[in-house]
């Protein structure tokens, strides 16, 4: 039975990730900040045929927390197998560009608070020799953008710190697995104006089990948003600093 640890478990990704291990008989164990939602989640995810369930209610926003959450996941399960960072807020970019609190607040969700626990995972699984971190980025994150480069930077920012652990790690049989999503209809992108770029949480969830069973490093998901974010990357900054995106 493998063992499962869904950080940020009531997002609409990590809610779909969760159910495909549910439906191979996986171990989870679930952290969010809402007792009521993640009650929620952990019935729906018994019903699909979870072997077993446990949650800790935690704001993982707050580092100090995190190694005992940790700790009480690994008593729950016996070890991790895989570990899903999946939590993050999309900020107002106009707000943050006026307040530098909230621009703050936006890098402490979306990029510390991942980051400690990226370490904290290392720490437990670089003993056992073995298991995998996976952990939501973005697209966003390929290139500073006006729209959005608070956001951006962040994630970023924990791409790169995730691709540092990877190179710590991988000597030690520990796979670090960066997921890029592009836009996903989710509650959190409830406000943006739908396209034929949205992808549905199913999807995205496909992808990521997908990629954690292959071994990838980083997954693009939908797998268009590679091409799509090599073409952004390779505009030079001269015609770049003329468009509006």
């Amino acid at each position: 039975m493998q063992r499962v640890v869904v950080l940020g478990a009531t997002s609409a990704i990590a809610e779909a990730v969760a159910r495909r291990y549910a439906a191979q008989g996986a171990g989870l164990f679930l952290v969010a900040r809402s007792r009521d939602r993640l009650e929620a989640v952990a019935a729906d995810l018994r019903a699909r045929g979870a072997g077993s369930v446990d949650t800790a209610v935690a704001d993982l926003s707050e580092v100090a927390d995190h190694a005992g959450v940790l700790d009480r996941a690994w008593a729950s399960l016996g070890g991790i197998d895989v570990a899903l960072i999946a939590y993050g807020v999309l900020p107002d970019q106009a707000l943050c560009e006026r307040s530098w609190p909230a621009a703050e607040t936006a890098l402490r969700v979306n990029f510390t608070s991942p980051c400690a626990l990226l370490h904290e995972l290392a720490l437990r699984l670089e003993p056992a020799g073995a298991g995998v971190i996976c952990v939501i980025a973005s697209v966003a994150g390929d290139r500073g953008r006006m729209s959005n480069y608070i956001y951006g930077a962040a994630k970023g920012g924990l791409a790169l710190y995730a691709q540092g652990l990877r190179h710590r790690l991988a000597a030690r049989g520990i796979r670090v697995v960066v997921i890029k999503p592009g836009f996903v209809d989710t509650p959190m992108t409830a406000q943006v104006r739908k396209g034929p770029l949205f992808a549905s949480p199913a999807r995205v969830a496909r992808d990521i089990q997908r990629g954690i069973r292959r071994g990838s490093a980083v997954v693009y998901t939908p797998w268009w948003w590679r091409i799509i974010m090599a073409v952004i990357r390779a505009v030079p900054d001269r015609i770049f600093e003329r468009t509006r995106l």
